[in-house]
């Protein structure tokens, strides 16, 4: 029963409560790179992740007993930056990351003395605590709307027409099913004006470097590419001749500090107005 009780330990892959989601990565004695398994196991635990709105990451390494206590707190500290690593390499946030910290040595609490290297296994880990944001309920008076049209009349060349209410599965190029009905929408309007040429430009959130994102599907790093093209396929099946259109990814240049979901948009830039007489 003992030893069943630390293998359903080593295998929790992640704890979860109404406020919190937390996670515990262990190490091989005196190392503190990432063994393959746990790796593994980490990733897992990042992909269920990707529906959160995170607030907040923190990252906590500690050492077994054994070694000084100066060593166990540069070991510490290098396990908790080595779990920070794997989740800035997997297009988490960098900035919701707020505290990495090596906590030292755990000190050891023996009940019976063959417990104790399984005791200083369950010792050598790093815990990760994910905080999401808090869901704020917001009343909203709704005012009826004369002109409900995404397209104005006096739209220009330069304009750009953000598509608000699309949103995008995380790590994915398409999007979620609430926001087929507006993209519908702007289709249909864009049939209309004929006369708009444009350029759909894709984003993406969560990157260092301005880079580009990975698409979970096909594993290539261009899922900006892939989610305006997402749109320029939509829009030319719903008859918007493809003359009158190009696509672009511009990665995560241009954030708009809003949060990641509005990062994770798409936007459609006017650049000719065809003389409609």
């Amino acid at each position: 029963m003992k030893r069943l009780v630390y293998l359903l330990l080593l295998s929790a892959n992640m704890l979860f409560s109404q406020e919190e989601f937390k996670h515990v990565v262990y190490f091989d004695t005196d190392q503190y790179v990432v063994p393959s398994t746990e790796k593994n196991r980490i990733l897992l635990f990042i992909q269920e992740l990707s529906g959160v709105d995170i607030d907040k990451i923190e990252i906590f390494g500690f050492c077994d007993d054994r070694g000084t206590d100066n060593y166990n707190q540069i070991l510490s500290q290098q396990r908790a930056d080595a779990i920070k690593s794997i989740f800035t390499e997997n297009s988490v946030d960098q900035s919701k990351i707020t505290n990495v910290d090596g906590r030292g040595e755990i000190l050891l609490n023996i009940v019976h003395e063959d417990d104790l290297n399984e005791i200083r296994g369950l010792n050598r880990k790093v815990e990760i605590i994910v905080k999401p944001e808090p869901k704020v309920v917001e009343v909203v008076k709704v005012k009826a709307k004369k002109d409900d049209r995404l397209i104005k009349d006096d739209v220009k060349v330069g304009d750009k027409i953000l598509l608000k209410n699309i949103l995008f599965k995380v790590n994915y190029s398409y999007i979620e099913p609430e926001s087929k009905k507006v993209l519908e929408k702007i289709a249909k309007e864009l049939v209309k004006r004929d006369d708009i040429h444009f350029i759909v430009q894709g984003h993406v959130c969560c990157t260092e470097n301005s880079r580009d994102a990975i698409d979970r599907k096909t594993r290539k790093r261009n899922l900006s590419v892939a989610r305006a093209k997402y749109i320029y396929d939509y829009l030319a099946r719903k008859g918007v001749s493809k003359s009158r259109m190009k696509y672009v990814g511009l990665r995560r240049k241009f954030p708009l500090g809003k949060g990641e979901k509005n990062d994770r948009r798409v936007e459609i830039m006017v650049t000719h107005i065809a003389d409609r007489n």
